[in-house]
């Protein structure tokens, strides 16, 4: 056999082994006469395929059943299912306040999660990414898994993340950006939070031209044009720095640059309580205390000084759904991450102050139900997706001991 027969053969098989590996990463068990009808493989190639995945750790026969139609009589069809114990993958929401981590198996079941408070600021870059292993660590922990199980880590950073990973020159991107790669464990990639948040979303409920708006302390967007992420080539597409343009230069009346409404509810609440005359609850809380949170419960119960917050928290978020719906033609607006269970009141006043008259199709504006859980979610939906689109790049662990 020639190089070249041989190099064809061997793009053959890992073709064939791809197939199959896709197949029973969304099944349970299977027979090889199932596995032949959606990849098309011969039944030879089958059962030849489904030995080489037993052999390196994807896959395992378990016991037989009636016998496999087309089968010689009484013959038991061989029957294969992943193997529990092929691995794991991992999802990390590296934010600027806190670690989220869940552990989920290749089927996308959650099998452990944790969550802890940091302080980004005190932990520096190396203390971010000691303080994720750590934390991913303990969470295999809980679960009875090894770090070795680990095939694939994907983690969501508030920064811009290019195609190779890194974020632009900047001491708080970079700080978020913390060198995750030589602290973890597996393969690991690196991803924008709101890029993963707009992930989730659209594994929830699906939408080919949606913008998902990360916000808290921070504005950021994931945005999906015609099925596709946008990414740009360094990584900024979504960033949200118009905001910034627009608040400095003054020719948009829009205060707070990228702050995220989390942010904006604290500090205009905080900075204003002092100079408004009328009744509101929030002056008994301590000025330097009130929160988002008290802002959004106050205006619930109806305080004139937290709503008049919630309806230019509104008039901002119509601003930006315009402009986006105006530019890239989005058809959804979500408001993402933990904020989002509150928000409803801001989104019909927002509704509101769309312009029903421009003749212009306006953007449906929605509340994500993922919650603070948005961007780990997506990071696993994300490792699920590369796993699946080629899994043989990710050696499970029998096959690497």
């Amino acid at each position: 056999m020639n190089g070249n027969t041989a190099s064809s053969t061997q793009l053959l098989r890992q073709i064939n082994s791809d197939a199959l590996l896709r197949f029973a990463l969304q099944e349970q068990v299977f027979t090889a006469g199932e596995a032949m009808a959606v990849t098309g493989l011969t039944r030879a190639t089958v059962l030849g395929v489904c030995d080489g995945l037993v052999a390196a750790g994807w896959l395992e026969e378990v016991d037989g059943s009636p016998a496999e139609s087309g089968t010689h009589k009484g013959r038991p069809a061989r029957r294969y299912q992943l193997r529990e114990s092929a691995g794991v993958v991992v999802g990390l929401d590296a934010g600027e306040t806190h670690f989220t981590t869940i552990v989920a198996d290749l089927r996308g079941r959650e099998l452990g999660t944790r969550r802890r408070n940091i302080d980004s600021h005190v932990l520096g870059r190396a203390g971010r990414g000691a303080g994720a292993r750590e934390l991913i660590d303990l969470t295999l922990r809980d679960i009875g898994r090894a770090p070795d199980d680990v095939l694939l880590t994907v983690v969501g950073v508030p920064a811009p993340i290019d195609a190779n990973g890194m974020s632009p020159e900047g001491e708080f991107w970079q700080l978020m950006n913390s060198g995750f790669a030589s602290h973890l464990h597996g393969m690991v990639v690196v991803e924008n939070d709101a890029n993963l948040a707009a992930v989730a979303e659209g594994a929830h409920e699906p939408s080919a031209n949606q913008a998902t708006l990360l916000t808290g302390e921070r504005f950021g967007a994931g945005l999906i044009v015609d099925g596709r992420l946008l990414r740009g080539p360094r990584g900024g597409a979504g960033e949200m720095r118009f905001l910034d343009v627009l608040s400095a230069s003054k020719l948009v009346p829009d205060e707070g640059g990228a702050d995220g409404f989390g942010a904006l509810a604290r500090k205009w609440a905080r900075s204003r309580i002092r100079s408004y005359s009328g009744d509101t609850v929030l002056r008994q809380l301590p000025e330097g205390e009130i929160n988002a949170e008290d802002v959004f419960r106050a205006a619930r119960e109806g305080d004139s000084f937290a709503a008049d917050i919630i309806a230019r928290l509104g008039a901002r978020l119509a601003r930006i759904a315009v402009v986006l719906s105006s530019l890239l033609d989005i058809e959804r607006v979500v408001i993402a991450g933990g904020i989002s269970r509150a928000i409803e009141p801001v989104l019909d006043h927002a509704r509101s102050l769309l312009p029903g008259d421009s003749g212009l199709p306006l953007p449906a504006l929605v509340a994500s139900t993922l919650g603070a859980e948005v961007v780990v979610k997506g990071a696993i939906e994300s490792a699920l997706t590369r796993v699946r689109r080629e899994p043989n790049a990710f050696l499970p662990r029998a096959a690497r001991s």
